[in-house]
């Protein structure tokens, strides 16, 4: 591989996977103009190794073990600032993709790819150019220069339900009473009460009857197949307007 000049390029290398580092690092070693000054596998080490090394270029998998190298890729930027961020994945999703440039990687390249075409994304983030795909700038662009969105209020409150909560309100849509939604989850229905009481103040919703209506028009739980609709009611009428 061609030098861009005759200063050596100074990656760390940041792979949880160790057969994956030790061949990443393997690889790089055998380039006359780049030298490994660190391999780590998580975003602590990460950092660490940025603070003290200041890197020329971070090579960054997007997923260290339990952590997502997208969460500490702002922090990388800002430990070395005069590191340019190269993600190298084996996620082949756009969203993901773009999301890692706005938070300030400067080339991407999929794992799938050649060694030749990784030595050369090196080269060229190196030398202050960005190594991304047509499609993917042209979605970074768009993402990046189209206007904010207002916040919607529902997904907002959607969003402040806990995984048991929506299962709760998952047994409610099936037109299960307390005590049969505390066997089906294994708690009790004390328990259950208090995730409805939950689930209503989360929702602004009064009772079972508008908690069925609003999970409905809200995707929280499937619609009831017909041939089940009429032997399996949803909720007893007329509704019983308690909290419980």
């Amino acid at each position: 591989m061609s030098t861009i000049d005759c200063q050596m390029i100074r990656v760390l290398v940041v792979e949880d996977h160790a057969i994956m580092r030790t061949g990443l690092c393997m690889l790089l070693d055998t380039q006359p103009g780049i030298t490994i000054v660190g391999e780590v596998g998580n975003c602590a080490d990460a950092m660490a190794a940025a603070v003290s090394k200041q890197p020329d270029v971070i090579l960054l998998d997007l997923v260290l073990g339990e952590e997502n190298g997208l969460d500490c890729l702002s922090s990388l930027r800002a430990a070395a600032s005069g590191a340019r961020i190269l993600v190298l994945t084996g996620i082949d999703a756009p969203e993901i993709h773009q999301q890692a440039v706005l938070r300030g990687a400067v080339g991407l390249v999929l794992k799938e790819k050649s060694p030749e075409i990784l030595l050369k994304a090196i080269e060229c983030v190196h030398a202050g150019e960005v190594w991304l795909e047509r499609t993917m700038m042209s979605n970074v662009l768009d993402q990046m220069t189209r206007p904010p969105q207002p916040l919607n209020p529902e997904a907002a409150r959607l969003e402040t339900l806990t995984e048991r909560e929506r299962e709760v309100i998952a047994c409610i849509g099936q037109g299960l009473r307390n005590k049969q939604v505390a066997e089906r989850l294994y708690i009790s229905e004390i328990t259950v009460r208090h995730h409805l009481t939950s689930i209503y103040n989360k929702l602004g919703v009064a009772d079972r009857l508008e908690l069925v209506i609003y999970a409905y028009q809200h995707g929280l739980v499937n619609p009831v197949p017909a041939t089940e609709s009429a032997a399996s009611p949803i909720v007893s009428w007329p509704p019983q307007r308690t909290r419980s």
